[in-house]
């Protein structure tokens, strides 16, 4: 079943998200089961994916608080209606007749001021970056070494931020933008903090037998401090290669939308609305293959 839903207080439908004001500084983020690949949603769901959605950031939120703080409050299902540690939550509730798959799909956080930046840390040259580098010689117009193989890992894990486009194309970032956007000392801060984040993840996810090729993620302020806000590390939003199949200089069977990815590109499709519809085969396998990360990587089962 693919899970959409309309409920009150709607303040923002995202490519793949909802968010619903509960009042008090707290929203409601549903994920769905909405797909989107080159920045465009495309017409069919994934089966499951919103779940996978929700409890993988919920998970990797758990798992880096110590690290750096983040929006979540609780999952929505397990929700007792508290606004956090210092909260003095008194009128923040679920929207009445929220349907139980909906709220397994829902995460409850705090509200913050979003940094339209897309902190991309990437610890191997894959993707959008190997196409740029065969063209450029350059990944995020940075020059890189010569030589350099499809999937190879960087001697370093490097930040290539992107513009947060509501629309169409996200658009790199030289390191001049990101200083004229949030100042130096934003710049900075988002730059390492990103880059911690990724390392733990890295060598999390290794021990699990997946290699965490790269990821994004989005910060926001909350009473004026620094904070991880959206996802975090899931499917849609990290490329996920098993360790055990990985091999330098092609590219990798992968445990996220690339495999969707791939598939429009086979079909010579250029990128912009409307994307085709998916094969069911396709449909199915993608489901299978978010469902196979979390289990992967969190040891559970949904």
């Amino acid at each position: 079943m693919l899970i959409e839903t309309q409920l009150p207080n709607m303040l923002h439908r995202g490519k793949v998200r909802d968010t619903y004001s509960l009042g008090d500084g707290l929203l409601l983020m549903v994920s769905t089961d909405r797909i989107s690949a080159f920045d465009v949603v495309l017409p069919d769901g994934i089966p499951n994916k919103g779940l996978v959605l929700n409890r993988m950031s919920a998970f990797w939120f758990e798992r880096t608080g110590h690290l750096f703080p983040n929006h979540m409050v609780a999952l929505a299902d397990a929700w007792d209606g508290q606004g956090g540690a210092g909260s003095n939550v008194q009128e923040a509730k679920l929207p009445d007749g929220l349907p139980p798959e909906v709220a397994r799909q829902a995460m409850v956080v705090k509200q913050a001021e979003r940094v339209d930046i897309e902190c991309i840390v990437r610890g191997y040259i894959t993707g959008s970056a190997w196409s740029e580098y065969r063209r450029e010689g350059t990944v995020s117009g940075k020059p890189m070494p010569t030589g350099l193989q499809e999937s190879q890992a960087f001697p370093e894990p490097i930040f290539t931020p992107t513009t947060k486009a509501e629309e169409g194309h996200d658009q790199n970032m030289s390191d001049q933008e990101v200083l004229d956007m949030v100042g130096s000392e934003m710049a900075r801060r988002l730059e390492d903090a990103s880059k911690l984040v990724y390392g733990f993840a890295r060598d999390f996810a290794l021990e699990k037998g997946i290699i965490l090729a790269d990821t994004k993620m989005e910060f926001g302020l909350i009473d004026g401090q620094l904070t991880l806000i959206d996802e975090l590390l899931t499917p849609d939003s990290s490329r996920f290669w098993d360790s055990d199949l990985y091999q330098s200089g092609r590219s990798q069977p992968s445990f996220d939308k690339q495999f969707v990815r791939d598939w429009l590109t086979a079909q010579g499709w250029d990128q912009e609305p409307p994307a085709p519809a998916l094969p069911d085969d396709i449909v199915a396998k993608t489901s299978e293959r978010y469902l196979e990360a979390y289990r992967r990587l969190t040891g559970r089962e949904i």
